[in-house]
């Protein structure tokens, strides 16, 4: 009646042993770091500079005790913050032997302390958030105004082209403030231009006015475009940001929108704020310009501009390119790595109708001629990009040449990159010391450790047997949590410790429902065996009832919420699950254990009185 199949009792036994595995590495603590990244788009973490790294550290007699390669770049372990400071100025002087154009990122950084073994199966500590870890907060505005006008000032230039396209003759087009003015002599022409408008551009609210010399058209943009403009202008900043976060190797950095116009910025483990600053800071754009091919013949590039091309081998080349600009970066919508008819790697990009149009009148006349993408980062230009015009192409066309699948991804996402949509400035910054982190962790340990033992004493007092068992099956329910939470990479707050704290009361109702369940079974003469199946049979509805529909609350918290109130869910719905699984399946095998193998059981101890 109370005994489990034996490979029951071996996956519970299973499943608390890798929660053990996996809640370990939260016991190691933090190693100081130093972070390498690269600090331009078109320069890349390769073995070769891995190589330069471990030659300049092991020149300085200086050792690593671990080194971690990822996406973001290298992160070398050090046994301690003075032995960081000397690293960090090691690898900076020989990556960047220019200072004002470093081509990598140098930067301080924290890292787990884990065992190798431990990291080889991935058992990581959780992620702290900036409350517990330490690190910086920044606020920013954006300046959406600054976005609507640019907007303006394309749509002005798309509205002039299509004029010209359809062959409507005008006086000038030109932006005042908020508006777009359309001079005209007769109206005639005024009204067809006025009904092409109307037709083609809904964005924009057509008005007739005459200034004494000419008649007017008066074009206004709709509220809902501009709402839509400061939309897109703050995704884009905040995907750009993320792009930008990486850089600096962050563990589950917090971007979010804050109002209307402000962007929330938390960095936590940074200990590098001038350096937050920069990469946050950092204005990178695209360009798209013809190639002087005679300069590129005889070498004479006065009046040019002269870019640096990495090329494949290594080496960097020069490319002369005229001085017009025919696309900004803002006007490419999308890039992707494809293959194009012959199989060869190559990048489908796609513009947007402005863009395409003005692309389609370049490639129109400038057939077999060479154009180049020129990305500026830094007030700096580098030739990204320098091939061919096949054939006249518009809106969507490809990027070929000698490239490799890995190669036109990274293209591709240095043309998605683009810039941000709307300038932004920091206007609040705050910095949480890593003593103050360890403070609050510490505060928020010994609150879920005076919390848990009073559980236990009460438990023991008022259950005595079943109480250790429900306390055991808490402990279970904690390390399963702590478990789950490494394992998910989850990121652990002040809320998130207070969701803790929360989950071992509601944990523990769960076995003093089954404990009173029990009791009441023994009162009604029921014998010790059958009473213990059915308190905890018949508890379990109750028990799945109350768990269900704090479950909805917090799953709405967590569908809803953000910040510190998405911590606090995620942890507190994690709970819930745990809780399930350790007050029922896990209490009841211990249970089961405990008095399973009795043919008859004499008394519980389960209270103030044995009950027989």
């Amino acid at each position: 009646m109370n005994r489990f199949p034996t490979w029951k009792y071996g996956l519970i036994a299973l499943a608390i042993a890798l929660a053990f595995l996996y809640t370990l590495p939260n016991f190691f603590g933090e190693s100081p770091a130093v972070q390498v990244a690269s600090a331009k788009s078109t320069v890349r973490i390769d073995p070769s500079v891995i190589g330069r790294v471990e030659q300049a550290l092991q020149g300085a007699n200086i050792r690593a005790s671990g080194m971690i390669v990822d996406p973001t770049g290298v992160r070398l372990r050090f046994a301690d913050p003075d032995t960081q400071l000397r690293a960090k100025d090691v690898i900076d002087h020989t990556l960047n032997p220019d200072p004002k154009d470093p081509a990598y990122s140098v930067a301080l950084n924290l890292l787990s302390a884990s065992p190798s073994w431990l990291t080889a199966i991935h058992a990581l500590p959780m992620y702290l958030g900036l409350d517990l870890r330490g690190g910086v907060h920044f606020l920013l505005q954006v300046d959406t105004a600054a976005a609507i006008t640019k907007r303006i000032e394309n749509l002005a230039g798309d509205l002039r082209a299509q004029l010209r396209d359809k062959n409507i003759r005008h006086g000038g087009v030109s932006r005042e403030g908020d508006t777009i003015r359309i001079r005209f002599r007769e109206a005639a022409v005024r009204d067809q231009a006025r009904q092409y408008i109307l037709n083609n551009i809904p964005d924009l609210v057509v008005s007739e006015r005459d200034d004494g010399q000419n008649l007017l058209l008066v074009c206004s943009v709709k509220p809902e475009f501009q709402k839509r403009v400061m939309e897109t202008a703050l995704q884009q900043n905040i995907q750009t940001l993320h792009k930008r976060v990486n850089e600096l190797g962050v563990a589950e950095p917090v971007i979010q929108q804050q109002g209307a116009d402000r962007i929330v910025v938390q960095l936590p483990g940074v200990q590098d704020v001038s350096r937050a600053k920069e990469i946050l800071g950092r204005t990178a754009t695209l360009e798209v310009r013809l190639v002087d091919e005679e300069a590129m013949r005889t070498g004479s590039t006065f009046g040019l501009d002269v870019f640096p091309e990495r090329r494949r081998d290594g080496s960097v080349g020069q490319v002369p390119v005229k001085k017009q600009v025919y696309v900004t970066g803002d006007q490419f919508i999308g890039a992707s790595a494809t293959f194009d008819q012959d199989q060869r790697p190559a990048v489908a990009v796609e513009l947007d109708d402005a863009g395409g149009r003005t692309m389609r009148q370049v490639t129109r006349e400038n057939v077999k001629h060479l154009m180049a993408i020129i990305l500026f980062e830094k007030g700096k230009g580098e030739a990204i990009s320098v091939a061919t015009i096949q054939s006249e192409f518009g809106s969507r066309f490809q990027i070929t040449g000698s490239f490799t699948p890995n190669e036109t991804r990274d293209l591709s996402l240095l043309i998605r990159a683009g810039s941000l949509a709307a300038p932004m400035e920091i206007i609040e910054e705050r910095t949480v010391g890593p003593s103050l982190g360890r403070d609050n962790i510490s505060k928020g340990f010994h609150a879920t450790l005076w919390g848990f033992t009073a559980i236990v004493v009460f438990m023991s007092i008022y259950y005595v047997v079943f109480g250790l068992i429900s306390s055991l099956a808490l402990a279970v329910n904690l390390l399963l949590l702590i478990a789950l939470l490494s394992l998910l990479q989850a990121t652990l707050t002040l809320p998130g410790i207070a969701a803790i704290a929360l989950t071992l009361g509601m944990a523990i109702d769960a076995n003093v429902l089954i404990n009173e369940r029990i009791r009441e079974e023994l009162r009604g003469g029921a014998t010790p065996q059958a009473a213990i199946a059915a308190g905890y049979e018949r508890a379990w509805g109750t028990i799945l009832d109350s768990n269900v529909t704090t479950l909805i609350a917090g799953l709405a918290l967590l569908i809803f919420g953000q910040g510190p109130v998405r911590g606090f869910a995620v942890v507190h719905c994690l709970g819930i699950l745990t809780s399930m699984f350790s007050a029922v399946t896990v209490s009841r095998a211990i249970v089961n254990l405990t008095y399973g193998h009795r043919r008859r059981v004499q008394r519980l101890r389960i209270g103030d009185t044995a009950w027989k």
